[in-house]
């Protein structure tokens, strides 16, 4: 019997190796770790998405650069990997959210959304011909209360209090797990998120490489912070 070549099993998707790995899910996750750092904080009664968008060039215009989607007025998302792919789940988002409202005539759960984009996330890791979408995102919202749940390239879905995606990650998660309380108002957790972002980052943040946007459980919809408000924050 003839011995299989490592590089076979990553040539497809539906190849597991024998140590039962899918080396295609894995790139993608790699994918992941190449973008930019985002956060998600929950607070008592709000949540917050803070996101930083490498502007590699001064000639781009850095509003056209978007890392935090509108899925619904009490739902947003972010995300770290290839925003193409995020701009394809968050459209599908987008579609699963309007069709709740018209069928139930009553908005869609945080929770709900998190779920079905996990799971095309998750077809997507088990036919041949496609390959794994090469993004994260951290879905925030409110409904009875505010929420986060992070999806994977894998189709995983985890809910959390406060949580980062991207290169910066392991700096990120290290400054929420030290001083992330329950009990944080909005103004605390913008300020631990643009912290965090400090940490990520050895360049100078401005207001305009930084999307912020955050919903309340008093007015559910989400609000994004224009420069003036960033760059108080900063300060």
């Amino acid at each position: 019997m003839y011995g299989v070549s490592p590089q076979a099993y990553d040539r497809a998707i539906t190849v597991f190796s024998p140590d039962g790995r899918l080396f295609q899910v894995e790139y993608a996750k790699e994918a992941v770790k190449r973008g930019s750092t985002a956060i998600g904080i929950v607070g008592k009664d709000s949540v917050a998405l803070i996101a930083y968008k490498s502007s590699y060039s001064k000639l781009i215009v850095s509003k056209s650069l978007k890392k935090i989607f509108t899925i619904d007025d009490h739902i947003a998302a972010t995300a770290s990997g290839l925003i193409a792919d995020a701009r394809r789940l968050v459209d599908g988002a987008r579609m699963d959210s309007q069709k709740h409202k018209l069928t139930y005539n009553e908005p869609a759960m945080v929770e709900d959304i998190a779920r079905n984009v996990s799971d095309l996330m998750q077809v997507y890791t088990q036919y041949g011909g496609i390959r794994p979408f090469g993004v994260s995102l951290l879905i925030a919202g409110v409904d009875e209360e505010p929420k986060l749940f992070e999806s994977e390239p894998s189709g995983a879905m985890t809910g959390y209090k406060a949580d980062a995606i991207g290169n910066g990650k392991k700096e990120a998660d290290e400054l929420l797990n030290k001083n992330y309380k329950d009990d944080m108002s909005l103004e605390e957790i913008i300020k631990l998120g643009v912290t965090g972002l400090r940490k990520t980052t050895q360049k100078k943040l401005y207001p305009e490489n930084l999307e912020i946007s955050y919903a309340t459980t008093k007015n559910k919809n989400f609000v994004t912070l224009d420069t003036a408000k960033i760059g108080k924050f900063l300060k």
